[in-house]
């Protein structure tokens, strides 16, 4: 399935900076009303703001309405997203729980989705890459690197001005410099 209007961020380790990346993408286009979902297969207590919006077996989705904490979703919140969603999916639920969310989504607006597994399912308009220093043996995307991407490290974003990318008819593309 082909989602042009999608970014897909996945790290090649934990604290690669996917969330850090998510929230300048939106920083950097607040003027477009970005969604923003963040999935994740661990379930978790939820905090409060989360506000459940669908509940089935293999999958809770939520939407973020707390700002004033420091998880992924509220940073994703005050960087300026319009709306933004959290999902707890079991993995073999996952395309299933993202058809779920997209009922949410009016189509064709710009979405930032913090999901490597997602990228297994959908092509989307642009796949991003947050690559870590510390290797989750765990999470293992060897096999998605090898499809079209763009690559950052952390310390390349902290000293970037912006990502190199725009929204532009309904989808989202490499931008060339």
């Amino acid at each position: 399935m082909v989602i042009p209007n999608l970014l897909i961020i996945a790290g090649t380790g934990t604290k690669s900076g996917k969330t850090s990346l998510a929230c300048k993408i939106i920083e950097q286009f607040k003027s477009l009303d970005i969604y923003s979902i963040k999935i994740t297969p661990h379930f978790h207590e939820t905090t409060g703001g989360l506000i459940p919006i669908s509940e089935k077996k293999g999958y809770s989705i939520y939407e973020e309405t707390n700002r004033e904490t420091s998880k992924d979703t509220s940073r994703m919140l005050n960087a300026g997203a319009y709306k933004v969603y959290f999902a707890k999916v079991w993995d073999d639920r996952l395309l299933t729980a993202f058809n779920e969310m997209m009922k949410y989504i009016p189509s064709g607006v710009p979405i930032i989705c913090e999901s490597p597994a997602l990228r297994n399912f959908i092509e989307p308009g642009v796949f991003l890459i947050m690559n870590s220093k510390t290797i989750n043996k765990h999470k293992n995307i060897k096999h998605l690197q090898s499809l079209p991407h763009l690559m950052f490290e952390l310390e390349e974003l902290e000293n970037t001005g912006s990502v190199t990318i725009r929204f532009e008819d309904g989808r989202w593309h490499y931008a060339s410099m």
